[in-house]
């Protein structure tokens, strides 16, 4: 098993609780994805952002929603 997937299992098990579970708690409870909306999740290279991508993309993978996200990288140094 590559490391990436190790991660992602260890986010949608270990973490189940601590994470997932909120993440999609606040995307059910505001309402923040729609059918055909289109998501821009912005990646710093910190691992929270990384993290927010993951979730993200999990969603995207799982939701019956229909709906797009981009990633966009940015650097805060600049």
């Amino acid at each position: 098993m590559e490391r990436y997937e190790e991660i992602e299992k260890t986010i949608t098990k270990s973490y189940r609780k601590e994470i997932w579970k909120r993440f999609i708690q606040g995307i059910s409870e505001f309402q923040m994805v729609n059918e055909g909306d289109k998501i821009a999740v912005c990646i710093s290279g910190g691992k929270d952002s990384f993290l927010m991508a993951k979730c993200f993309q999990e969603l995207k993978r799982h939701r019956k929603v229909n709906f797009d996200v981009e990633f966009i990288v940015m650097n805060p140094r600049l």
